[in-house]
Protein backbone atom coordinates (compact mmCIF):
# COMPACT_ATOMS: atom_id res chain seq x y z
CA UNK A 1 0.00 0.00 0.00
CA UNK A 2 1.07 3.58 -0.67
CA UNK A 3 3.11 5.18 2.11
CA UNK A 4 0.61 8.19 1.54
CA UNK A 5 -1.91 6.23 3.96
CA UNK A 6 0.81 6.72 6.78
CA UNK A 7 0.57 9.34 8.94
CA UNK A 8 2.95 11.48 11.06
CA UNK A 9 3.16 14.39 13.94
CA UNK A 10 5.04 15.12 16.51
CA UNK A 11 3.99 14.00 19.82
CA UNK A 12 6.22 15.76 21.86
CA UNK A 13 5.67 20.08 22.34
CA UNK A 14 7.79 21.86 19.77
CA UNK A 15 11.28 23.67 21.14
CA UNK A 16 14.21 22.44 22.92
CA UNK A 17 14.27 18.97 25.12
CA UNK A 18 16.23 15.82 25.96
CA UNK A 19 14.56 13.44 23.38
CA UNK A 20 11.08 14.11 21.00
CA UNK A 21 8.68 11.37 20.06
CA UNK A 22 7.86 11.25 16.47
CA UNK A 23 4.49 9.25 15.59
CA UNK A 24 3.60 7.06 12.16
CA UNK A 25 0.77 5.09 11.53
CA UNK A 26 -0.08 3.70 9.07
CA UNK A 27 0.24 0.36 6.77
CA UNK A 28 4.20 2.02 5.42
CA UNK A 29 5.13 1.66 9.19
CA UNK A 30 7.26 -1.51 9.21
CA UNK A 31 8.55 -0.88 5.43
CA UNK A 32 9.56 2.93 6.38
CA UNK A 33 11.32 1.66 9.64
CA UNK A 34 13.58 -0.76 7.72
CA UNK A 35 14.44 1.83 5.04
CA UNK A 36 15.54 4.34 7.50
CA UNK A 37 17.32 1.59 9.80
CA UNK A 38 18.97 0.32 6.32
CA UNK A 39 17.97 -3.10 8.13
CA UNK A 40 16.78 -6.26 6.33
CA UNK A 41 15.11 -7.69 9.16
CA UNK A 42 12.00 -6.42 10.44
CA UNK A 43 11.84 -4.77 14.08
CA UNK A 44 10.67 -6.51 16.85
CA UNK A 45 7.14 -5.46 17.74
CA UNK A 46 7.02 -3.64 20.84
CA UNK A 47 10.48 -3.60 21.33
CA UNK A 48 12.82 -0.64 22.01
CA UNK A 49 15.52 -0.77 19.02
CA UNK A 50 18.62 2.01 19.15
CA UNK A 51 19.95 2.75 15.93
CA UNK A 52 20.96 5.40 13.49
CA UNK A 53 18.22 7.07 11.65
CA UNK A 54 19.62 7.41 7.58
CA UNK A 55 17.51 9.88 5.40
CA UNK A 56 17.01 9.19 1.46
CA UNK A 57 20.00 10.58 0.12
CA UNK A 58 22.26 7.92 2.77
CA UNK A 59 23.14 10.45 5.28
CA UNK A 60 23.13 9.87 9.18
CA UNK A 61 20.48 12.72 10.60
CA UNK A 62 20.75 11.11 14.39
CA UNK A 63 20.80 8.64 17.05
CA UNK A 64 17.34 7.36 17.68
CA UNK A 65 15.35 4.97 19.80
CA UNK A 66 12.85 3.16 17.23
CA UNK A 67 9.57 1.06 18.40
CA UNK A 68 6.96 -0.71 16.29
CA UNK A 69 3.78 -1.95 17.40
CA UNK A 70 2.06 -4.24 14.66
CA UNK A 71 -1.29 -4.35 13.03
CA UNK A 72 -4.48 -4.85 15.88
CA UNK A 73 -2.00 -3.57 18.57
CA UNK A 74 -1.14 -0.19 19.12
CA UNK A 75 -3.11 2.69 19.84
CA UNK A 76 -4.73 3.10 16.42
CA UNK A 77 -5.37 -0.45 15.71
CA UNK A 78 -2.82 0.58 12.79
CA UNK A 79 0.65 0.07 12.38
CA UNK A 80 2.89 2.06 14.33
CA UNK A 81 6.09 3.40 14.38
CA UNK A 82 7.40 5.80 17.09
CA UNK A 83 10.71 7.88 16.74
CA UNK A 84 12.83 9.25 19.39
CA UNK A 85 15.35 11.16 18.50
CA UNK A 86 17.40 14.33 20.81
CA UNK A 87 14.93 17.00 20.67
CA UNK A 88 16.61 19.97 18.89
CA UNK A 89 14.04 21.58 16.60
CA UNK A 90 16.45 20.90 14.19
CA UNK A 91 16.60 17.32 14.02
CA UNK A 92 13.07 16.59 14.45
CA UNK A 93 12.42 19.23 11.14
CA UNK A 94 14.96 17.08 9.16
CA UNK A 95 13.61 14.19 9.91
CA UNK A 96 9.99 15.22 9.42
CA UNK A 97 10.69 16.63 5.96
CA UNK A 98 12.36 13.08 5.36
CA UNK A 99 9.26 11.13 6.12
CA UNK A 100 7.46 13.49 4.21
CA UNK A 101 9.70 13.00 1.06
CA UNK A 102 9.46 9.54 1.46
CA UNK A 103 5.23 9.64 1.03
CA UNK A 104 4.10 10.43 5.07
CA UNK A 105 1.54 13.05 5.26
CA UNK A 106 1.29 15.19 8.56
CA UNK A 107 -1.66 13.93 10.52
CA UNK A 108 -4.59 16.28 11.09
CA UNK A 109 -5.70 17.46 14.36
CA UNK A 110 -6.35 14.63 16.57
CA UNK A 111 -6.29 12.17 13.73
CA UNK A 112 -4.37 9.54 15.39
CA UNK A 113 -7.47 9.41 18.44
CA UNK A 114 -9.81 9.45 15.64
CA UNK A 115 -7.88 6.81 13.67
CA UNK A 116 -8.70 4.41 17.16
CA UNK A 117 -12.14 5.14 17.71
CA UNK A 118 -12.79 4.28 14.15
CA UNK A 119 -10.77 0.89 14.54
CA UNK A 120 -12.99 -0.05 17.83
CA UNK A 121 -9.72 1.18 19.71
CA UNK A 122 -11.86 3.14 22.34
CA UNK A 123 -15.18 4.74 22.20
CA UNK A 124 -16.31 8.33 21.87
CA UNK A 125 -16.14 8.79 25.60
CA UNK A 126 -12.85 8.06 25.78
CA UNK A 127 -11.72 9.55 22.71
CA UNK A 128 -13.09 13.02 24.33
CA UNK A 129 -11.35 12.06 27.54
CA UNK A 130 -7.55 11.83 25.41
CA UNK A 131 -8.53 15.72 25.02
CA UNK A 132 -9.78 16.49 28.68
CA UNK A 133 -6.70 14.73 30.08
CA UNK A 134 -4.52 16.73 27.50
CA UNK A 135 -6.28 20.28 28.84
CA UNK A 136 -7.00 19.46 32.33
CA UNK A 137 -5.55 22.09 34.46
CA UNK A 138 -6.25 20.70 37.95
CA UNK A 139 -5.83 17.41 40.20
CA UNK A 140 -9.47 16.66 39.85
CA UNK A 141 -9.77 17.34 36.32
CA UNK A 142 -6.74 14.80 36.01
CA UNK A 143 -8.33 12.25 37.85
CA UNK A 144 -11.74 12.64 36.07
CA UNK A 145 -10.26 12.58 32.59
CA UNK A 146 -8.46 9.56 33.83
CA UNK A 147 -11.57 7.67 34.90
CA UNK A 148 -13.40 8.63 31.44
CA UNK A 149 -10.29 7.42 29.26
CA UNK A 150 -10.37 3.85 30.72
CA UNK A 151 -13.74 3.50 30.07
CA UNK A 152 -15.92 4.37 32.87
CA UNK A 153 -18.17 6.02 30.63
CA UNK A 154 -18.63 3.86 28.21
CA UNK A 155 -19.35 0.92 31.12
CA UNK A 156 -22.10 2.86 32.76
CA UNK A 157 -23.63 3.41 29.28
CA UNK A 158 -23.42 -0.30 28.98
CA UNK A 159 -25.15 -1.05 32.34
CA UNK A 160 -27.96 1.12 31.26
CA UNK A 161 -28.56 -0.27 28.17
CA UNK A 162 -28.47 -3.73 29.13
CA UNK A 163 -31.02 -2.96 31.74
CA UNK A 164 -33.33 -1.28 29.26
CA UNK A 165 -32.74 -4.11 26.64
CA UNK A 166 -34.38 -6.35 30.04
CA UNK A 167 -37.32 -4.59 30.05
CA UNK A 168 -37.81 -4.01 26.06
CA UNK A 169 -37.45 -8.21 26.24
CA UNK A 170 -39.92 -8.50 28.68
CA UNK A 171 -42.77 -6.24 26.89
CA UNK A 172 -41.47 -7.44 23.24
CA UNK A 173 -41.78 -11.11 24.08
CA UNK A 174 -46.02 -10.29 24.25
CA UNK A 175 -46.00 -8.55 20.93
CA UNK A 176 -43.59 -10.87 19.23
CA UNK A 177 -45.35 -14.10 20.42
CA UNK A 178 -48.59 -13.52 21.31
CA UNK A 179 -50.07 -17.41 20.93
CA UNK A 180 -47.36 -18.56 22.97
CA UNK A 181 -48.00 -19.74 26.66
CA UNK A 182 -46.59 -16.60 28.45
CA UNK A 183 -47.35 -15.63 32.07
CA UNK A 184 -49.57 -12.87 32.56
CA UNK A 185 -48.60 -9.56 31.38
CA UNK A 186 -47.13 -7.72 34.42
CA UNK A 187 -45.69 -4.12 33.93
CA UNK A 188 -45.48 -3.58 37.33
CA UNK A 189 -41.72 -4.68 37.65
CA UNK A 190 -40.68 -2.75 34.04
CA UNK A 191 -42.75 -0.05 36.13
CA UNK A 192 -40.47 -0.24 38.79
CA UNK A 193 -37.53 -0.40 36.55
CA UNK A 194 -38.03 2.08 34.43
CA UNK A 195 -38.26 4.89 37.43
CA UNK A 196 -35.21 3.81 38.58
CA UNK A 197 -33.61 4.35 35.07
CA UNK A 198 -35.30 8.01 34.79
CA UNK A 199 -33.98 8.64 38.25
CA UNK A 200 -30.12 7.24 36.78
CA UNK A 201 -30.12 9.06 33.94
CA UNK A 202 -31.42 12.19 35.48
CA UNK A 203 -28.51 11.90 38.40
CA UNK A 204 -25.83 11.25 35.31
CA UNK A 205 -27.00 14.58 33.45
CA UNK A 206 -26.38 16.63 36.60
CA UNK A 207 -22.96 15.91 36.66
CA UNK A 208 -22.42 17.93 33.71
CA UNK A 209 -22.17 21.21 36.28
CA UNK A 210 -19.16 19.32 37.75
CA UNK A 211 -17.30 18.95 34.94
CA UNK A 212 -17.92 22.66 33.65
CA UNK A 213 -16.00 23.53 36.82
CA UNK A 214 -13.06 20.85 36.58
CA UNK A 215 -12.78 22.79 33.43
CA UNK A 216 -13.28 26.36 33.90
CA UNK A 217 -12.70 26.56 37.19
CA UNK A 218 -14.21 27.33 40.60
CA UNK A 219 -15.57 30.67 40.21
CA UNK A 220 -14.98 32.61 43.46
CA UNK A 221 -15.59 36.06 44.09
CA UNK A 222 -14.11 38.04 46.70
CA UNK A 223 -16.81 40.74 48.17
CA UNK A 224 -17.21 42.94 51.01
CA UNK A 225 -17.04 46.53 51.66
CA UNK A 226 -14.19 48.68 50.72
CA UNK A 227 -10.85 48.31 53.09
CA UNK A 228 -12.27 45.67 54.66
CA UNK A 229 -8.70 43.36 53.03
CA UNK A 230 -10.64 42.29 49.42
CA UNK A 231 -7.27 43.15 46.93
CA UNK A 232 -5.26 41.80 50.31
CA UNK A 233 -6.58 38.72 50.08
CA UNK A 234 -6.10 37.84 46.06
CA UNK A 235 -2.86 38.89 46.71
CA UNK A 236 -2.09 36.66 49.20
CA UNK A 237 -3.77 33.90 47.70
CA UNK A 238 -1.94 34.55 44.15
CA UNK A 239 1.58 35.35 46.06
CA UNK A 240 1.41 38.77 43.80
CA UNK A 241 0.46 42.03 43.39
CA UNK A 242 -2.87 41.43 41.43
CA UNK A 243 -4.90 44.05 42.81
CA UNK A 244 -3.84 47.53 43.96
CA UNK A 245 -4.09 48.12 48.12
CA UNK A 246 -4.84 51.63 49.04
CA UNK A 247 -6.73 52.97 52.35
CA UNK A 248 -8.28 55.16 49.69
CA UNK A 249 -12.25 53.62 49.46
CA UNK A 250 -13.17 52.49 46.01
CA UNK A 251 -9.47 51.64 44.80
CA UNK A 252 -11.09 48.82 43.25
CA UNK A 253 -13.38 50.00 40.65
CA UNK A 254 -14.24 46.48 38.34
CA UNK A 255 -13.18 43.01 39.02
CA UNK A 256 -9.94 41.62 38.61
CA UNK A 257 -9.37 38.09 38.71
CA UNK A 258 -6.73 35.11 38.46
CA UNK A 259 -6.12 31.28 38.68
CA UNK A 260 -4.78 29.59 41.60
CA UNK A 261 -4.78 26.02 43.04
CA UNK A 262 -6.28 25.32 46.21
CA UNK A 263 -5.98 21.54 47.15
CA UNK A 264 -6.97 19.67 44.49
CA UNK A 265 -8.85 22.21 42.74
CA UNK A 266 -8.56 25.21 40.21
CA UNK A 267 -10.43 28.52 41.46
CA UNK A 268 -10.89 31.70 39.29
CA UNK A 269 -10.75 34.27 42.31
CA UNK A 270 -12.28 37.45 41.41
CA UNK A 271 -11.53 40.44 43.21
CA UNK A 272 -14.61 43.07 43.19
CA UNK A 273 -15.36 46.24 43.98
CA UNK A 274 -16.04 47.44 47.35
CA UNK A 275 -20.01 47.77 47.91
CA UNK A 276 -21.09 50.73 49.24
CA UNK A 277 -22.62 53.67 48.45
CA UNK A 278 -21.14 54.68 45.37
CA UNK A 279 -18.82 58.36 45.11
CA UNK A 280 -19.20 58.34 41.34
CA UNK A 281 -20.71 56.90 38.35
CA UNK A 282 -17.65 55.03 37.49
CA UNK A 283 -17.83 53.35 40.69
CA UNK A 284 -21.56 52.67 40.48
CA UNK A 285 -20.75 50.50 36.98
CA UNK A 286 -18.01 48.63 39.58
CA UNK A 287 -20.23 47.73 41.75
CA UNK A 288 -23.19 47.04 39.23
CA UNK A 289 -20.55 44.51 37.98
CA UNK A 290 -20.06 42.78 41.16
CA UNK A 291 -23.23 42.02 41.40
CA UNK A 292 -23.69 40.61 37.77
CA UNK A 293 -21.28 38.11 38.75
CA UNK A 294 -22.45 36.96 41.71
CA UNK A 295 -24.89 35.26 39.12
CA UNK A 296 -22.68 33.01 37.89
CA UNK A 297 -20.29 32.60 40.54
CA UNK A 298 -19.72 29.04 42.60
CA UNK A 299 -18.49 30.68 45.88
CA UNK A 300 -18.19 33.42 48.01
CA UNK A 301 -15.70 34.86 50.09
CA UNK A 302 -16.96 37.52 52.23
CA UNK A 303 -14.76 39.48 53.78
CA UNK A 304 -15.67 41.87 56.50
CA UNK A 305 -13.71 44.23 58.95
CA UNK A 306 -13.90 42.34 62.63
CA UNK A 307 -12.98 46.50 64.03
CA UNK A 308 -15.98 47.83 62.21
CA UNK A 309 -19.63 47.24 62.55
CA UNK A 310 -21.09 44.08 60.59
CA UNK A 311 -22.01 44.95 56.81
CA UNK A 312 -25.57 45.44 54.75
CA UNK A 313 -25.43 43.47 51.82
CA UNK A 314 -28.02 43.90 48.62
CA UNK A 315 -30.88 41.33 48.39
CA UNK A 316 -29.87 40.24 45.25
CA UNK A 317 -26.53 38.98 46.83
CA UNK A 318 -28.06 37.68 49.73
CA UNK A 319 -29.89 35.84 47.59
CA UNK A 320 -27.09 33.63 46.02
CA UNK A 321 -25.41 33.03 48.95
CA UNK A 322 -25.63 29.90 50.97
CA UNK A 323 -24.17 28.33 54.12
CA UNK A 324 -22.92 25.65 51.74
CA UNK A 325 -20.99 28.18 48.96
CA UNK A 326 -20.04 31.10 51.30
CA UNK A 327 -16.96 31.42 53.98
CA UNK A 328 -17.23 34.29 56.00
CA UNK A 329 -13.67 36.11 56.27
CA UNK A 330 -13.24 38.15 59.05
CA UNK A 331 -10.27 40.40 58.80
CA UNK A 332 -7.79 42.54 60.98
CA UNK A 333 -8.47 40.41 64.21
CA UNK A 334 -4.65 41.80 64.85
CA UNK A 335 -6.29 45.27 65.73
CA UNK A 336 -6.95 45.83 69.40
CA UNK A 337 -10.65 47.14 68.89
CA UNK A 338 -11.15 44.00 67.08
CA UNK A 339 -14.27 42.30 68.09
CA UNK A 340 -15.83 38.61 67.28
CA UNK A 341 -18.62 39.12 63.86
CA UNK A 342 -19.45 35.56 64.35
CA UNK A 343 -23.23 36.36 65.32
CA UNK A 344 -23.46 37.75 61.91
CA UNK A 345 -25.11 35.34 59.11
CA UNK A 346 -24.29 32.53 62.10
CA UNK A 347 -25.51 29.67 59.43
CA UNK A 348 -22.63 30.33 57.55
CA UNK A 349 -19.00 29.12 57.88
CA UNK A 350 -16.44 31.92 59.39
CA UNK A 351 -12.45 32.19 59.27
CA UNK A 352 -11.12 34.66 61.68
CA UNK A 353 -7.35 35.91 59.98
CA UNK A 354 -5.76 38.78 59.81
CA UNK A 355 -3.97 38.81 56.23
CA UNK A 356 -1.52 41.55 57.83
CA UNK A 357 -0.15 39.11 60.31
CA UNK A 358 -0.75 35.60 58.10
CA UNK A 359 -2.53 34.74 61.15
CA UNK A 360 -5.48 31.79 60.77
CA UNK A 361 -4.24 31.84 56.52
CA UNK A 362 -3.63 28.26 56.92
CA UNK A 363 -6.70 27.30 58.94
CA UNK A 364 -8.88 29.37 56.17
CA UNK A 365 -7.40 27.48 53.30
CA UNK A 366 -8.31 24.03 54.72
CA UNK A 367 -12.08 25.46 55.96
CA UNK A 368 -12.06 26.18 51.82
CA UNK A 369 -10.94 23.21 50.78
CA UNK A 370 -13.37 21.33 52.95
CA UNK A 371 -16.53 23.56 51.85
CA UNK A 372 -15.96 23.35 48.42
CA UNK A 373 -15.48 19.62 48.72
CA UNK A 374 -18.82 19.13 50.51
CA UNK A 375 -21.08 21.96 48.93
CA UNK A 376 -20.14 21.14 45.41
CA UNK A 377 -22.29 18.72 43.60
CA UNK A 378 -19.87 15.95 43.00
CA UNK A 379 -20.46 12.64 41.42
CA UNK A 380 -21.62 8.99 43.32
CA UNK A 381 -19.25 6.24 43.96
CA UNK A 382 -19.35 4.73 40.47
CA UNK A 383 -17.58 8.04 39.41
CA UNK A 384 -18.71 8.80 36.50
CA UNK A 385 -19.00 12.51 34.66
CA UNK A 386 -20.65 13.59 31.84
CA UNK A 387 -19.89 16.44 29.73
CA UNK A 388 -22.74 18.91 27.53
CA UNK A 389 -22.42 16.30 25.26
CA UNK A 390 -23.18 13.55 26.90
CA UNK A 391 -25.78 15.47 28.52
CA UNK A 392 -28.01 16.01 25.69
CA UNK A 393 -27.88 12.67 24.71
CA UNK A 394 -28.89 11.35 28.15
CA UNK A 395 -31.73 14.09 28.37
CA UNK A 396 -33.05 12.58 24.85
CA UNK A 397 -33.27 9.22 26.67
CA UNK A 398 -34.71 10.37 29.65
CA UNK A 399 -37.24 11.93 27.79
CA UNK A 400 -37.91 8.84 26.18
CA UNK A 401 -37.84 7.09 28.79
CA UNK A 402 -40.25 9.54 31.00
CA UNK A 403 -42.56 9.24 27.71
CA UNK A 404 -42.34 4.89 27.97
CA UNK A 405 -43.30 5.53 31.45
CA UNK A 406 -46.02 7.04 31.25
CA UNK A 407 -47.84 5.16 28.17
CA UNK A 408 -47.12 1.97 30.66
CA UNK A 409 -49.19 3.67 33.36
CA UNK A 410 -52.29 4.68 30.84
CA UNK A 411 -51.91 0.94 29.57
CA UNK A 412 -51.35 1.86 26.14
CA UNK A 413 -50.41 -1.02 23.61
CA UNK A 414 -46.94 -2.59 24.30
CA UNK A 415 -45.58 -1.88 20.96
CA UNK A 416 -45.65 1.70 21.58
CA UNK A 417 -44.29 1.79 24.88
CA UNK A 418 -41.20 -0.16 23.05
CA UNK A 419 -40.87 1.90 20.72
CA UNK A 420 -40.05 4.54 23.29
CA UNK A 421 -37.74 2.27 25.10
CA UNK A 422 -35.93 2.08 21.63
CA UNK A 423 -35.50 5.39 21.36
CA UNK A 424 -34.26 5.74 24.70
CA UNK A 425 -31.59 2.84 23.50
CA UNK A 426 -30.14 4.49 20.55
CA UNK A 427 -29.64 7.73 22.40
CA UNK A 428 -27.76 6.35 25.44
CA UNK A 429 -25.58 4.55 22.17
CA UNK A 430 -24.86 8.11 21.39
CA UNK A 431 -22.43 9.14 24.20
CA UNK A 432 -20.24 6.39 23.12
CA UNK A 433 -20.72 6.81 19.50
CA UNK A 434 -22.60 3.52 18.48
Amino acid sequence: MPAADTIVALSTPAGESAIAVIRLSGPACAELAAQIMGRTKALRPRYAHFGNYIDASGAIVDDCVFTYFELGKSFTGEAMLEIAPHGNPLIVQKIMEDLFARGCRPAEPGEFTRTAFLNGKMDLSQAEAVSDLIRARSDRSIEVAQRQLHGSVGRKMSELTDRLLSVMAHLEAYIDFPEEDLPSEDQDGPASDLRKLVVEVSDLIDTQHYTALLHEGIKTLIIGEPNVGKSSLINMLTGSDRSIVSDIPGTTRDYISAFLMVGPWRIEILDTAGLHEAGDAIEQIGINHTIEQAETADFFLLVLDAASPSPTLPESLLARMTAKNTIVMENKIDLPNATDHRGFMPEFKHARVSLQDHEGVQSFRQLWIDSIESGLQQPSSDGVVVNARHASALGEARDALELAAQKMKDEDLSELIASDLRAAVDSIGKVVGK
